[in-house]
């Protein structure tokens, strides 16, 4: 998995209309504050429209506003409908599985399998608000603490 531009991008303008909740912006306004060009910006923000998780309101005021509470915006989710399955090889992916000839016999599977894990993990507990509240950090159970039944796992991060 690897997070695009587009990703990256479509993540700096959920966090732009998140922290002006309620408020309509322009394309202007949030391309000054995530440094995305603005025809570029218009394209990303017309696919968040699309997925619903921005409205727009067209004319003399109009502009882009969040259309979801950011509670309920799951970055995982967010990531998977713009950049496609967060599995780093197709044999391990949940949504876009595709066989490969070493299947069976791949020493690699199982480290791809924790790697989609690990990932899916964390991204499908952050959401827009825990970032808006700089929570991240706060989460760091998710790294350091037991995940259920399935595997233990302690990392250690600096």
């Amino acid at each position: 998995m690897k997070i695009s531009s587009k990703g990256e991008y479509s993540l700096r303008a959920l966090i732009a209309l998140g922290e002006n909740t309620g408020k309509v912006m322009t394309v202007t306004e949030i391309s000054t504050i995530t440094q995305v060009p603005s025809p570029y910006l218009e394209k990303i923000l017309m696919q968040l429209k699309q997925l619903s998780y921005i409205t727009s309101r067209r004319g003399f005021g109009g502009g882009y506003r969040l259309r979801i509470n950011p509670s309920e915006i799951c970055i995982g989710d967010v990531i998977r409908k713009l950049e496609g399955p967060l599995a780093p090889m197709s044999c391990v992916s949940v949504t876009s599985y595709e066989p490969c000839e070493l299947e069976g016999n791949c020493r690699l599977q199982p480290l791809w399998g924790l790697v989609r894990d690990t990932v899916s993990h964390i991204l499908e507990n952050i959401t827009l608000d825990d970032i808006l509240k700089n929570k991240v950090i706060e989460k760091e159970q998710l790294l350091n603490g037991t995940w259920g039944n399935r595997w233990d796992v302690r990392m250690d991060i600096e």
